[in-house]
């Protein structure tokens, strides 16, 4: 985990990766993949590189550090839910979900979740405020195992398209990354799950400082 810690401080504090260079008309997106076992040591390496980054001295920063926006995809869901009003005046929609969980379906549980936790409609827009009302450098995207499979990652990443292309963008997946000539790139989630095909990210191992 040092050697990975290692890479993405070079790489992230880099020049070519702040100012988006060498991506040949292709988006800033990186994938930083891990195994599902390794979540708890990586969530540490994530806070760690935070830190580290803000405090480094840049020269195509003029000096300053690394700023980086977090955005937890599972915090930012139950965010989303308490503030949608729920079935009567005292409750939210977070309220109403906790209360029919034990007893519902988990197919229809699933389907309520997608609805109201819709990504064009919801989720999108407010990662969209969240960027603009920051100054950042990096977008850091975390909690993609927790909100599978009513948020799917390359759902995310191809809405995002429009909203963070400005600013280089990682996200911390627990799973695989994978490219092969015959069968293109895919986000194999915990190294299992087939996510779905997404073709316009780099693995940020893969990535150059």
């Amino acid at each position: 985990m040092a050697v990975r810690f290692d890479h993405l401080l070079g790489v992230i504090s880099g020049q070519r990766f702040l100012e988006m260079r060498g991506l040949n008309n292709d988006l800033p997106f990186y994938i930083c993949e891990f195994k599902a076992a390794e979540a708890f040591e990586m969530d540490r390496v994530r806070r760690q590189l935070v830190t580290r980054l803000a405090n480094m001295s840049v020269p195509c920063l003029h000096g300053r550090g690394v700023q980086v926006l977090e955005v937890n995809l599972y915090d930012l869901s139950i965010e989303l839910l308490k503030a949608r009003e729920g079935g009567s005046d005292e409750t939210s929609l977070w309220d109403d979900l906790l209360a029919v969980e034990p007893e519902a379906e988990k197919d229809q549980l699933l389907e309520t979740l997608q609805n109201v936790l819709g990504i064009e409609e919801y989720l999108i827009p407010a990662i969209g405020e969240r960027i603009a009302a920051a100054d950042y450098d990096v977008l850091f995207l975390s909690g993609i195992g927790e909100v599978f499979p009513y948020i799917r990652s390359h759902n995310v990443l191809n809405n995002l398209q429009s909203t963070a292309k400005s600013k280089p963008t990682v996200m911390f997946f627990p799973g695989e990354y994978r490219y092969s000539l015959e069968q293109g790139a895919s986000l194999e989630l915990f190294g299992l799950l087939h996510d779905d095909k997404y073709y316009r990210a780099f693995n940020i191992f893969e990535t150059q400082a």
